[in-house]
């Protein structure tokens, strides 16, 4: 009743709480786990109450069948479905439900086989939770990881199970999936392909045997409460490699389905390089391995035949500094082609290779950068990317055609995605500014739109109800020169006359942004609606893209290698001073906040020299890049042996220049930043003598929630602004 009783005042009296806030009042309405259907003419997609996956025309966005409904399939029975995953013939699903995380991406699940013509559910094991379940092109297979091993489910063969590997072990050895790091900084969490005509599988074999143990306490904790540590406290111990150290050693494995014989292939890789990917090609021949060497400034290719084992070199990536993390994730392998990413000219764009390895075109070119890649079109050798060509901000769709002709299909200025129907034909379209919430319309590949699928109209309506002040985008120029991009809230009834305290988040680490003409902005999304809550309690909100973030170049985004942190750091200043000369700012009211690498931006900046923010909160931060793991801090910084100066120059190094009053936030079980970081800088500070406040969250990781953990985090960091710039 109390809780009614809140939200109907805050309606009444136009003021946010937090509490709305952070239970998802204003969350906005979106498409949830869509896939394009084989067909090329229709999607999936799950229902909003998770009871049902439906299949919708991509022309007119109308339900064309219901392909699996929990309330109706015979069989097992489940109450809810997670996720789902389509067999490349369309003829059966796997239905994921009861899932469990693991780290950013990975998680174990129980899977279902359902088939569609008989309307039957099974599992797909009956020995234990799985993960990555991965289908055969002709959808008879699927192969699956439990407990660091692969197994193999034949559907021809009453689901017989076999399992394909015996060495997979905790801490020790991985088939299948990545490691801790390998997931965590390349952004996948499977590592295993079948061959075209589903005879052979391939995946990445990781002995971390060699790599060092990292150990978090663990404690009772309520929401969920951890019986096991009742009596006694425990400790999650796995496998990290910081900078500099062991990495897990990588090789990667054939199984022949038919004769059951394992070969290792002969890829030619360092001893400490990487695999970031593994794909498949339409040659049953062949698979495609991309490997990178420990200063990733070096990208191959190779095609590599599972059964004779032999891999053959086509493409070799090399550029300045490191290969960029969404340049290898963004390779798009055809029947006949390749399509990569690259910034050697400067500036992200794509580059069209033939299977062989030979470059056949750019597909476009100048002073902008490719942000994401959508395909390409084999039957009419169109390419459908999305690029910063209006400006850094902005983000439009485009399709480059074969001819050189290139077409913007989205032109509206804002923030453009598309999910592209499987032969091109169709898109769903999400569009939103700073002042609008996600649309999501269904158009063809001329960018005709063909139905309004989500508006937003009703949240909407309902910020209508609130004084909300306008977000507006701006630039500035440091007094080095710099450009710098930014946005700012002011309070609703702004008064120029007046001199107001501000606020100033930021993340700013490498290829980051968060100045965007997008909804999706501020410290918890959603509009910046916790940005609108500060605003009304008498604050400007400021948010800028220091040098390092992304969408500007490659010389803006890598001019921080090897000193991360100081150019950050030093813009965040300078933007400071900026603010502090305009008329309507009070200079001795500036704060600034941010989590992961904001939080330690936050800290490099408030120890940088200068005295010109009054308060601070880093939120999960690292303190010293010596802490962090070997694939982010050395594809940035190389070793602390090549690089000790860089290293050095740190917040913990720092801790006697800070200035200002600081709060420090951080869960005791992040398995990314370790808590260790905030222990260490917490000494720091100490023994310089230095005044902070600090927060520390049981059982919580990098996301610090769970029950009211994010709202609790919140209201302190409130508070803390509150009592330290002393709105008005």
């Amino acid at each position: 009743m109390s809780l009614f009783l809140a939200t109907a005042i805050s309606f009444a009296g136009n003021k946010l709480i937090l509490n709305d806030i952070t239970s998802g009042e204003f969350r906005e309405s979106s498409i949830s786990v869509v896939q394009p259907l084989s067909d090329g003419e229709s999607y999936a997609q799950m229902s909003n109450d998770g009871k049902r996956i439906i299949q919708y025309s991509f022309k007119t966005g109308k339900e064309v069948s219901v392909l699996f409904d929990t309330s109706t399939a015979k069989g097992a029975q489940i109450d809810y479905i997670d996720g789902y995953i389509i067999s490349p013939d369309g003829q059966r699903l796997l239905i994921q439900t009861n899932t469990e995380r693991i780290y950013r991406h990975s998680f174990s699940a129980n899977y279902y086989i359902y088939t569609i013509r008989n309307n039957r559910l099974v599992p797909l094991s009956e020995n234990g939770p799985q993960q990555t379940p991965l289908f055969s092109p002709d959808g008879l297979q699927i192969a699956f990881v439990r407990s660091n091993n692969i197994f193999l489910v034949k559907l021809m063969y009453d689901n017989a199970e076999v399992q394909i590997t015996k060495d997979g072990k905790r801490n020790e050895v991985i088939n299948g999936i990545p490691d801790w790091v390998n997931e965590e900084e390349f952004g996948l969490d499977c590592s295993m392909v079948f061959t075209a005509d589903s005879k052979q599988l391939v995946w990445v074999r990781y002995d971390e045997s060699k790599v060092k143990e990292y150990s978090m306490s663990l404690y009772k904790g309520l929401k969920p409460v951890r019986n096991e540590f009742d009596d006694y406290p425990g400790f999650y111990t796995y496998k990290y490699p910081i900078a500099g150290e062991d990495n897990s050693h990588v090789s990667v494995m054939s199984f022949d389905i038919g004769s059951r014989q394992t070969r290792q292939l002969q890829l030619p890789i360092d001893a400490d390089g990487y695999v970031p990917r593994l794909k498949m090609t339409s040659n049953s021949t062949e698979i495609a391995v991309f490997t990178l060497n420990r200063h990733q400034d070096c990208l191959r290719i190779f095609l590599c035949n599972p059964l004779s084992t032999v891999c053959k070199q086509i493409i070799e990536e090399k550029v300045s500094k490191y290969v960029r993390e969404e340049a290898i994730s963004g390779i798009q392998i055809t029947d006949r082609h390749i399509l990569l990413p690259s910034d050697r000219s400067g500036w992200m764009h794509l580059y069209l290779y033939n299977m062989n390895g030979q470059l056949l075109r750019q597909i476009d070119n100048g002073d902008y950068e490719v942000s994401a890649v959508y395909g390409y079109d084999e039957a009419t050798g169109d390419t459908y990317y999305a690029s910063h060509e209006s400006g850094a901000v902005n983000q439009n769709v485009w399709v480059a055609h074969k001819d050189g002709r290139r077409e913007c299909l989205t032109p509206k200025k804002g923030w453009n995605s598309a999910v592209f129907s499987t032969n091109f034909r169709y898109f769903i379209h999400t569009w939103s500014d700073i002042d609008t919430p996600n649309v999501y319309s269904l158009c063809d590949n001329s960018g005709k739109l063909h139905a309004t699928l989500i508006d937003n109209q009703p949240l909407q309506k309902k910020l209508a109800n609130y004084n909300l002040g306008k977000r507006e985008l701006f630039t500035l120029t440091t007094a080095d020169g710099v450009l710098l991009n930014g946005w700012m809230i002011k309070p609703a009834k702004f008064d120029v006359t007046r001199q107001y305290p501000v606020i100033m988040y930021q993340y700013g680490g490498p290829g980051s942004q968060q100045v965007k003409n997008a909804w999706n902005i501020g410290m918890n999304g959603q509009g910046a609606i916790i940005e609108q809550l500060l605003c009304q309690q008498g604050y400007i909100c400021v948010c800028i893209d220091n040098r390092g973030t992304g969408g500007r170049g490659a010389e803006f985004e890598k001019c921080t290698y090897l000193k991360l942190g100081q150019l950050e750091a030093h813009d965040q200043v300078e933007a400071a001073l900026w603010l502090g000369r305009q008329p309507y700012v009070d200079k001795n009211r500036i704060a600034i906040w941010g989590w992961s690498f904001g939080g330690f931006n936050t800290l490099m900046a408030m120890s940088e020299g200068r005295d010109v923010f009054r308060a601070g909160i880093a939120i999960a931060p690292p303190t010293s890049w010596r802490y962090y793991d070997t694939i982010y801090t050395e594809r940035f910084m190389r070793t602390p042996k090549e690089n000790p100066m860089g290293y050095d120059d740190c917040p913990i190094a720092r801790a006697e220049k800070l200035q200002g009053a600081l709060l420090l936030c951080h869960g005791m079980a992040d398995d990314n930043v370790h808590f260790r970081n905030t222990a260490e800088y917490t000494e720091a500070l100490v023994q310089a003598d230095k005044d902070f406040r600090q927060l520390v969250y049981t059982n919580r990781n990098h996301s610090i929630f769970g029950g009211n953990t994010r709202h609790h985090l919140f209201r302190q960091c409130l508070q803390f602004f509150n009592q330290e710039l002393k709105a008005r």
